[in-house]
């Protein structure tokens, strides 16, 4: 597995959390490359912004101090949650090639499931659709997808609301979040 590099900032609580008795300062942050929600602790004297980039990764971080874990989704703050939404578009909308990546090589996870139908709003037909159009010509867009398909509900909201799924929930299978 990959290890994270950067996070985006989702939530800054300078005076920890609330009714926990270690009082430090912690981030609630999202890593940029595999979509992991961790907990950050600051440096000494740092102040964090929202969706601020922060280096994560190994060698000498200039504002974090370490890495405390993997956050879980029932424990984002209000404002975390609201940023996530905002982070998910952005990163869908940057890597579009991945999640189009994700269209042309979905496999079946059984043989009553294929990964496409784990997608909000895609059953069976959309899934046979999508298998048949691919076979034709690979997708190069999430928009052709919805153009070749004009019968399938939007792929980038879909993807959207998957991830933030997998982020919050404690989902079965992973398509996109670690």
């Amino acid at each position: 597995m990959e290890r994270e590099e950067h996070a985006i900032v989702l939530d800054y609580l300078p005076y920890g959390y609330p009714l926990e008795t270690r009082r430090v300062p912690v981030a609630q942050a999202v890593g940029m490359k595999g979509f992991t929600l961790l907990h950050l602790i600051p440096r000494k004297g740092v102040t964090l912004d929202l969706k601020e980039k922060v280096y994560i990764g190994e060698g000498k971080r200039d504002k974090i101090y370490y890495i405390l874990g993997r956050l879980p989704g029932d424990k984002l703050t209000e404002t975390a949650k609201a940023n996530l939404n905002d982070f998910i578009a952005q990163a869908v909308v940057e890597n579009e090639k991945r999640f189009v990546e994700f269209f042309n090589k979905a496999e079946a996870i059984n043989t009553r499931l294929h990964q496409i139908e784990l997608l909000p709003g895609f059953g069976k037909k959309h899934t046979t659709e999508i298998l048949k159009e691919r076979e034709v010509k690979p997708f190069e867009s999430l928009n052709e997808i919805r153009e070749r398909i004009p019968s399938i509900p939007n792929p980038t909201k879909a993807i959207e609301k998957r991830m933030l799924d997998e982020l919050t929930l404690n989902e079965r299978h992973k398509l996109f979040a670690k």
